[in-house]
């Protein structure tokens, strides 16, 4: 993070005084003797977040062609693309013929020295398996909420788990509270 050295002091007071919940300066600080609203020493350090607005269609969802999320590989050697695929379904869309268009996703992957990529992130409450070569899916299970966080993965006598926090709540989705582990084949 970049120092704070060249921002001036109102900047940084307002910024330690909206983080430590202290009460901004009374209104009438804001005015001078004749009673007229002073003009702040700068205006750029005046700042408000309405939150995301989403373009949808009229039964909900994005209204931009699909895929609407995806789980890309990338050869960090030349930067090139080796795979992209939808990450998510709507399943309402799947019944109705559609191909799987991903959805917004909230989490990152891992991947395991056995060359798998474990992601849950997806709106689908779906946490799945991917070949890391190919970006094939090969395994799929159905999370108690969605999986918006990266998973982890540890040993336990020999045997690899992966568990995954699943909390949800985002974009509407059902939250909840819930840590789901996997066991990993059994070694040979």
């Amino acid at each position: 993070m970049p120092s704070f050295a060249a921002m001036p002091e109102p900047k940084r007071a307002a910024i330690l005084n909206y983080v430590l919940g202290e009460a901004a300066a009374p209104a009438s600080a804001n005015r001078n003797e004749s009673g007229t609203p002073r003009v702040p020493p700068d205006p750029a350090s005046l700042y408000a977040f309405g939150g995301f607005t989403r373009w949808l269609d009229k039964e909900g969802y994005p209204a931009i062609k699909p895929p609407w999320g995806t789980l890309n590989a990338v050869d960090l050697n030349t930067g090139e693309i080796k795979w992209k695929v939808p990450l998510g379904e709507y399943r309402e869309l799947t019944a109705r013929g559609i191909p799987p268009t991903g959805t917004e996703n909230y989490g990152g992957p891992i991947v395991t020295a056995g060359g798998l990529i474990f992601i849950g992130a997806s709106a689908d409450e779906t946490f799945r398996a991917f070949d890391k070569e190919t970006g094939k899916i090969l395994w799929q299970s159905r999370l108690p909420f969605g999986g918006n966080a990266t998973p982890s993965t540890y040993m336990v006598n020999g045997r690899q788990y992966v568990v995954i926090s699943c909390g949800g709540g985002k974009s509407g989705r059902p939250a909840g509270g819930s840590l789901v582990a996997f066991a990993l084949g059994k070694p040979k």
